[in-house]
């Protein structure tokens, strides 16, 4: 029997500022900041939010090991909230952040979901969706 992933524990980004991305994901999603201490004793920063887990690492030193080709603003993140389109709406115009579409209805992993989309400090594409 071929063995199966079941769900996704952490993800990396890599990014220009990690203090600007994490003052942005703290701020505008609600995520809660980790810092650690990494093999060497740099300081290592990572986003936390459900059971996920969002590790960032700077562009000028990616933390090995990492992919082929780290690079900014290069991923699409689609991530699940409770709270209707409407909150959302309400809540990024109070903190001056553009959508950049939607609310849409468009197909989740698990079915359909309302969604926006929002872009992060190096131009990551974050959709926010509740499912329907």
């Amino acid at each position: 029997m071929t063995p199966r992933i079941t769900a996704i524990d952490h993800l990396v980004l890599t990014v220009s500022d990690v203090a600007e991305t994490v003052d942005f994901y703290v701020a505008v999603l609600g995520m809660a900041p980790v810092w650690s201490s990494g093999a060497a004793g740099e300081r290592r920063a990572a986003l936390r939010f459900g059971g996920q887990m969002i590790e960032l690492h700077a562009s000028e030193a990616p933390v090995p090991p990492h992919a082929r080709h780290p690079g900014t603003g290069c991923i699409d993140l689609c991530l699940l909230t409770e709270a209707p389109m409407s909150h959302w709406l309400e809540h990024l115009d109070d903190l001056g952040v553009p959508v950049e579409s939607g609310p849409d209805r468009r197909e989740g992993a698990n079915g359909p979901v309302a969604s926006l989309s929002i872009r992060d400090p190096d131009g990551n594409l974050v959709e926010i969706a509740a499912r329907l």
